[in-house]
């Protein structure tokens, strides 16, 4: 990827309040992958002590979106039409790192996948798969 594919990721995201709001930043970005890490703070956890489910789900579906944006032309922009999510353990640690994949690009459509570590002193544990569908839309 050029650097102005990479700004324009990076710039979107920036734009994203939710994201600035769970301290969220872009750790990678590859044609059809991007990673997404935020800290889960006290400000993310749910009643038992762990990363709340909606936190995995909110960097999860960016770092899919992202991804499938990844793939797309500058003048384009993307939006959610679907998104499911699995949680497979709690988010136990101090951190999730969120891994979006582009399964098929498409100019309609876009199917899209993430993966979802929780990192505990250092060892990440899949917490959560995500899988949906991305609608190129005009910027």
């Amino acid at each position: 990827m050029n650097t102005e594919e990479k700004t324009r990721i990076r710039t979107s995201f920036a734009a994203q309040t939710m994201m600035a709001t769970f301290e969220a930043r872009i750790i990678d970005i590859q044609r059809g992958s991007v990673s997404i890490e935020a800290p889960i703070s006290p400000g993310a956890r749910q009643q038992q002590g762990f990363g709340h489910a909606g936190l995995s789900f909110s960097i999860g579906d960016s770092a899919a979106g992202y991804a499938a944006l990844t793939t797309l032309p500058l003048h384009q922009e993307v939006v959610t039409a679907e998104i499911k999510i699995n949680l497979l353990a709690p988010a136990r640690g101090e951190k999730l790192i969120a891994i979006g994949k582009v399964v098929k690009p498409g100019k309609r459509l876009c199917v899209v996948t993430a993966e979802v570590f929780a990192v505990e002193q250092g060892v990440q544990k899949l917490i959560a798969l995500l899988q949906g569908t991305m609608v190129p839309v005009e910027a």
